[in-house]
């Protein structure tokens, strides 16, 4: 006796091939671009960051300081310099570190590792977005110093090419420093109180509100250690004219030191955020 066995096939679905995940640069690109839509819906970032440095010029060089600060230099001329450079300390080391603290705070960084976002992308996204903010807050701070304040134009391309070099290593210094410093605050709560008044003691030490060379030696010891200093030397050599390098501590624009200082900088940020880097807050 023969028995047939009926085996059940069963129906064999056609796939198609898997997309591939999305790579780190695509992830990067649409994290920057969220992040800048974020950050001009955030009306105190735009206030403190974006606009402070305008908001600050006209305040300055609408009041009479009583003539030139060195030969042929006026206050408004010199204060630009500085608060360009503030701007882009404001747009990068104190904005950065607010705000990851405060993402980091609210768990929105453990999401997005829960996501499977690279880290390398939500950080790559972060320094896109401050420096398409970086660059435009410049650009207008530029024009309204120029025509409501004299105060001129980088006069030819070599003062332009260092008003773009120093800008990006300046950008890029703050950045890293954004990031590391975003690690100090247990919680978005204390963010503020500790990276704001690092970034507000700076100016005073700086060359920001008053003339470097003027400032106590103690001051310029300290300004010195730090990027902002080194930035709003680096922005006076391209709005003042060159005579006035002979005003400064050095006697001249050091820029090779400037350039070098500044990209220790971000090596030192870099590092920091690499080996310390949080998704979570620490408890």
């Amino acid at each position: 006796m023969t028995t047939t066995t009926t085996t059940a096939t069963e129906p064999v679905l056609a796939r198609g091939p898997v997309a591939a995940p999305p790579s780190a640069a695509r992830i990067a690109r649409a994290r920057a671009a969220l992040e800048l839509r974020l950050y001009l819906r955030a009306r105190q970032a735009l206030v403190f960051s974006f606009f402070y440095p305008i908001i600050m010029l006209v305040i300055f060089g609408s009041i009479d300081m009583g003539g030139d600060v060195a030969g042929g230099v006026t206050y408004v001329q010199y204060f630009t310099a500085g608060i360009a450079a503030t701007g882009i300390i404001l747009n990068t080391f104190q904005q950065l570190g607010i705000r990851i603290a405060g993402e980091r705070d609210a768990g929105e960084l453990a999401r997005l590792q829960a996501l499977g976002t690279p880290a390398i992308s939500y950080l790559a996204g972060k320094a896109a977005q401050v420096l398409v903010t970086t660059v435009s807050q410049l650009a207008l701070l530029v024009v309204v110093a120029r025509f409501a304040f004299d105060v001129p134009f980088p006069v030819d391309a070599a003062h332009w090419l260092t008003f773009g070099w120093v800008t990006l290593l300046g950008t890029l210094a703050g950045t890293a420093l954004g990031f590391a410093v975003s690690l100090l605050p247990k919680s978005a709560k204390n963010a503020d109180t500790i990276i704001v008044p690092i970034a507000l003691v700076l100016q005073f030490f700086s060359g920001v509100f008053f003339v470097y060379s003027d400032l106590p030696g103690w001051m310029q010891t300290i300004a010195s250690i730090f990027p902002l200093k080194w930035l709003t030397q680096g922005m006076r050599s391209v709005f003042l004219p060159d005579a006035a390098a002979s005003a400064e501590v050095a006697g001249g624009w050091e820029h090779g030191r400037t350039a070098l200082i500044l990209a220790a900088w971000v090596v030192v940020g870099i590092i920091v955020c690499a080996r310390r880097f949080r998704w979570r807050r620490v408890s």
